[in-house]
């Protein structure tokens, strides 16, 4: 590659892209370009957010004394350019495999990720910390917030920014809006009052006008509002300007020159500042250009004509298994409206919104808003269908506590990426939803098996006339046949799958198969317990009652999670039996391939298997005095 992008090369750290002459940056900016699409074409990932904020990236590396300046991006999705140019640009081939670099930025992988990120929304308010904490320490320090238009619709981005407007600290929140959903067309005008505004002469005669109308008040808050009102009429800034922030753009996100005029002008302007810039997802890919939805995180790829590699056909996955279901049971149920904060083609809700675009909600990034805008509704006698990701949810637990579980009100929720999710590693992973789930009093938990039990129970969930939560994991299922007319499942009851001795497996969820196979070889007992809250107490006992050994099997933490609560109900009932809980352990989980990621947690067969046998070993004298001795 270095032949074919030898102005890249020679740059292993953002002082050496400091040193370029301005007028050598376009050429950067194709090389960066080109360079990332050769990488993600590789390894797959998100690219077209990438794309579009190629000469952002160089021009703000340009402007700002990185990594001294604190440099604070929202997501990560828009983080590969940034990852190039700051010393990783030869790992990028490792980008998202196991033992590489992450997808995200992440502090421990490199000085010049300040923040670590993987969830949308938190820019602004990181940034305005380490913006408090250099005027603590006296430090002469930019801090810039690099946030999206789709970010910017978290509620936490609001928040920081009604805070930080009121600050007088110095930070820059650049606003990347790559969908034009608040700015208007943008051409010379436009970049011209941006330059002109965040110039010297402008700054001086408006922080000067403050001073000299200090003594008049009615005409110093004229004044403000006449220039709030023009700026507003041109540009759009009012909200900001509202907010505390002196607002400078739109201007065009892909015109490097105009780009490092203004960063260089508003550099010098104290206080709370937003610079939007208006970008195209995608950009210098054609593919992507036309479907940026499809290539924002895209498998690996064929690079000259954009083709996806895809596995070969098998299984639904888990996401297409709920979607088929929601669009059959809307057919059904004129009361059902399906409910996605920002997922909708992840979540599966795309054939169902196409069909029913009256009952289709995407509420933007905002999943507390997602949820108790599904409350309000179920009040009202309409059937929600939340659609949202096992990590999402944890960010509206509050809403799901009171706004929901309180009022014990008739919400689905459809739970995907349940436990480790591959590539995109521990910000994205769903570790914790049994765990949180648990406590809540009205709330139920389903864990299916398979694909075909996830149908079953999702209907299961939808009829149930109270908060219900289904969980699933990414990927495809096993191959079952999926009845679609298959009734509700009785609420709390398992099945028992297998009968073994001394050995028992208590399965929540699609670990079963890893089981299956672990106990022909144990000859143990296994149980599929397809409900985590409220148990199958009456199989529990009768599997403790009847065996040695239980060992408890879920893709979520042990801490808090499905193995806790059944030793919580044999600790009530007094039942003395050894126990063993696998599930994911107290660390995040790396990324790495999903089945790398159970095997690293011993959750495939050749980990539980050799769990088990270590527990066996311990057990040996115990049982070895038993009339059934269990081999050892």
């Amino acid at each position: 590659m270095p032949h074919r992008h030898p102005l890249l090369y020679s740059i292993d750290h953002p002082s050496d892209l400091r040193n370029l002459a301005e007028a050598q940056l376009p050429q950067l900016a194709g090389e960066l370009r080109s360079f990332l699409i050769d990488c993600v074409a590789q390894t797959g990932g998100h690219l077209a957010a990438g794309l579009g904020v190629v000469e952002l990236t160089i021009a703000l590396h340009y402007c700002f004394d990185t990594p001294w300046d604190r440099l604070v991006w929202d997501v990560g999705h828009q983080a590969y350019p940034h990852k190039i140019l700051t010393g990783r640009r030869d790992r990028m081939c490792s980008l998202r495999q196991e033992g590489g670099l992450s997808g995200f930025p992440k502090r421990c992988e490199s000085e010049f990720d300040t923040f670590g990120v993987g969830h949308s929304s938190t820019s602004i308010s990181a940034a305005a910390g380490m913006a408090l904490a250099a005027r603590a320490r006296g430090e002469r320090r930019q801090v810039v917030a690099v946030i999206g238009d789709g970010a910017l619709s978290g509620g936490m981005a609001f928040e920081a920014m009604n805070h930080a407007g009121a600050l007088d600290v110095d930070l820059m929140v650049v606003l990347n809006d790559n969908k034009m959903s608040i700015s208007p067309p943008v051409g010379a005008i436009s970049n011209h009052l941006s330059r002109l505004l965040s110039g010297k002469l402008y700054t001086t005669v408006r922080e000067g006008s403050k001073s000299a109308l200090k003594a008049m008040p009615q005409l110093r808050e004229f004044m403000g509002r006449w220039e709030e009102h023009m700026k507003g009429m041109v540009m759009g800034g009012t909200l900001f300007e509202e907010l505390g922030f002196n607002y400078i753009g739109p201007i065009d996100g892909h015109d490097v020159h105009a780009l490092i005029r203004t960063l260089r002008n508003m550099r010098d302007i104290p206080g709370p500042r937003v610079l939007h810039i208006v970008t195209q997802k995608g950009r210098g890919y054609e593919p992507a250009e036309g479907q940026p939805v499809t290539y924002h995180g895209v498998t690996p790829f064929d690079r000259q004509t954009g083709r996806l590699h895809k596995g070969l056909p098998g299984a639904p996955s888990y996401t297409q298994v709920f979607g088929s279901w929601l669009h059959d049971t809307a057919e059904e149920d004129p009361r059902l409206v399906g409910i996605t904060p920002a997922m909708c083609e992840g979540s599966g809700l795309t054939a169902f919104a196409k069909r029913f675009p009256e009952r289709f909600f995407d509420v933007g990034i905002a999943e507390q808003h997602a949820v108790t805008l599904a409350a309000g509704m179920a009040c009202e006698g309409l059937k929600p269908v939340v659609a949202i990701y096992s990590t999402f949810l944890q960010r509206a637990y509050d809403q799901l506590i009171h706004d929901v579980c309180l009022q014990n009100l008739d919400v689905t929720f459809a739970v995907d990426r349940a436990g480790p999710v591959g590539a995109d590693g521990a910000t994205h992973a769903g570790s914790f939803d049994i765990s949180f789930g648990r406590p809540i009093p009205n709330l139920i938990i389903l864990s299916p098996s398979d694909e075909g039990e996830c149908r079953q129970m999702l209907r299961t969930a939808y009829e149930y006339p109270g908060p219900a939560l289904v969980r699933y994991p990414r990927g495809n299922g096993r191959g079952v046949v999926i009845d679609p007319h298959a009734p509700a499942l009785p609420i709390g009851r398992g099945r028992l799958l297998r009968q073994g001795q001394h050995i028992a497996l208590l399965v929540f969820g699609t670990l079963l198969a890893q089981a299956e196979v672990v106990a022909d070889g144990l000859d143990a007992s296994v149980a599929d317990m397809r409900f985590v809250k409220p148990l199958d107490e009456d199989l529990i006992l009768d599997l403790a009652q009847g065996h040695d050994l239980l060992v408890t099997i879920e893709d979520n933490a042990v801490a808090g999670g499905a193995g806790s609560a059944v030793a919580e109900l044999l600790a009530e009932r007094g039942v003395l039996v050894r126990c063993i809980h696998l599930g994911l352990p107290d660390r995040y989980v790396e990324h790495a391939e999903q089945s790398a990621q159970l095997a690293d947690c011993g959750l495939d067969a050749e980990g539980i298997t050799a769990r088990i046998e270590e527990e066996l070993r311990n057990l040996a004298p115990e049982l070895a005095r038993r009339p059934t001795a269990i081999a050892v």
